[in-house]
């Protein structure tokens, strides 16, 4: 399955790989949860762990990628029965609201059936230990925002942006330029403060 959903300006991701490991009824489940950046980074590292486990009798998948316009998501049960573990680990993703994170659960089966709900359950606690033991990372969105403002008002400007980020770059001339590095959450209410600090006499471009 995969599908698409509008972007947060902050999402949590994961800080590394993490692993885990469980026996459940002679079978055994291999977790995987990696941060990626994109979809290709996400199909590379679900290709390693299955050459890895090219013996196992099932690799279970799902990732949750962050684009420019959408989130990007896929499952696949790899031949267990329909909606039995891929979904089940999706779920998990979505639970706890990551993006740009992919999961592979690999499981080798010795003989005794778990049934759907079972399995499910198998699917879903491998991954989410592998998650766990990853950790998790907060990512914020930037923006960079050019501001013409005049000599009177800079002390006003610079109280401001220190409110909601750093000057990266100034330049003082017949007017004053300052290049600004904000959390892209806070641009509306920042350029609100600035043109009331102001009174309105900054110019205010945002590049990114």
């Amino acid at each position: 399955m995969k599908s698409g959903r509008n972007l947060l300006e902050a999402y949590t991701t994961l800080n590394t790989l993490g692993t885990s490991e469980e026996e459940i009824r002679n079978s055994v489940f291999i977790g995987y949860a990696s941060p990626v950046k994109d979809e290709k980074e996400a199909r590379d590292f679900i290709q390693m762990v299955k050459s890895r486990h090219a013996d196992a009798d099932h690799n279970v998948y799902a990732y949750v990628i962050k684009s420019d316009k959408n989130l990007a998501i896929k499952y696949d049960d790899d031949g267990e029965p329909a909606g039995s573990s891929g979904k089940p680990i999706y779920k998990v993703l979505e639970m706890k609201e990551l993006n740009n994170v992919a999961v592979v659960v690999t499981r080798y089966f010795w003989g005794i059936k778990l049934g759907f709900g079972g399995l499910a359950k198998a699917y879903r606690e491998t991954a989410a230990k592998a998650i766990e033991n990853a950790g998790y990372l907060e990512v914020r969105e930037r923006s960079i925002v050019r501001i013409k403002l005049e000599y009177p008002d800079i002390q006003k400007v610079k109280m401001t942006v220190l409110q909601h980020g750093i000057i990266i770059e100034e330049d003082f001339s017949e007017n004053v330029l300052f290049r600004v590095e904000i959390d892209s959450d806070k641009k509306d209410i920042f350029i609100e403060q600035l043109i009331n600090a102001t009174k309105n006499r900054v110019q205010i471009e945002i590049s990114k």
